[in-house]
Formats: C-alpha cells, sequence, structure tokens
C-alpha cells in the first residue's frame, strides 16, 4: 500500500512536539517509562536528551527532525504494518522514517523487550 502526496506531505509538516505527547500517554498507559520512550527515540534518531528536548522546544515538522537525526543503520529492520501500511513497502523516505518511530513506540507500549525494540 502506497502513501498519497497529500499523506506525505501532511506527515512532513506534523510537528514533533504535537505527537510527542500521544507517545508519552501511550507507553505510560502500558506500563512503560519516559525514561524507555526515550532511550527507543534515541536508538532511532540518535538524539541525546538535551536535543531531544530542543526538537521539542523548537516545534519542529517531522521533516525537520528527521534531517536532524542520524537515523539508525539497523533502521530498515523496522517491519510490519502500522497505520495500515507495511512499513518496509513505504515509498516515500520521510513517512517511512515517520512509520519506523510510530512502530517502535507501539513496540514498546505493546512490552516488547528492549533488544527486539533496538533490534540487538
Amino acid at each position: 500500500m502506497n502513501t498519497t502526496a497529500v499523506h506525505d506531505e501532511r506527515m512532513a509538516k506534523m510537528t514533533f512536539s504535537s505527537v510527542y505527547p500521544h507517545y508519552v500517554t501511550k507507553v505510560e498507559k502500558k506500563g512503560r517509562t519516559i525514561e524507555e520512550l526515550h532511550q527507543v527515540i534515541t536508538w532511532l534518531t540518535g538524539f541525546d536528551e538535551k536535543q531531544l528536548q530542543d526538537q521539542i522546544d523548537q516545534k519542529v515538522n517531522f521533516e525537520t527532525f528527521f534531517q536532524n537525526a542520524s537515523l539508525n543503520s539497523k533502521a530498515h529492520l523496522i517491519t510490519g504494518l502500522i497505520c495500515g501500511y507495511r512499513i518496509e513497502e513505504i515509498e516515500n523516505s520521510l513517512t517511512q522514517k515517520v512509520r519506523y518511530l510510530d512502530k517502535i513506540v507501539d513496540e514498546l507500549a505493546k512490552g516488547r523487550k528492549m533488544e527486539k525494540i533496538l533490534r540487538e
């Protein structure tokens, strides 16, 4: 299933800071911690705590967020369905990166072991 140009544009312009609180709520509701959330975000993006907070404070959109990130070399191992899309089949690079993030947050919330989420 391919994304549409409108969908890809919407993903690019969405701010990370608008989605972040939903990630926090999702993982905390399932008994996981903000520290664990930050661990998986750091693994994917290379951002340390300060850099992550800067992205939130500056209200950067996902396009800028991933331009500033150093994507983990194992990110391509993140596969499966998220929001009705098969991640490995998404053609738009930015949309795929956003879905990588969605997928690892989802895995964290579902109680998956950290070493599996981090593809170790």
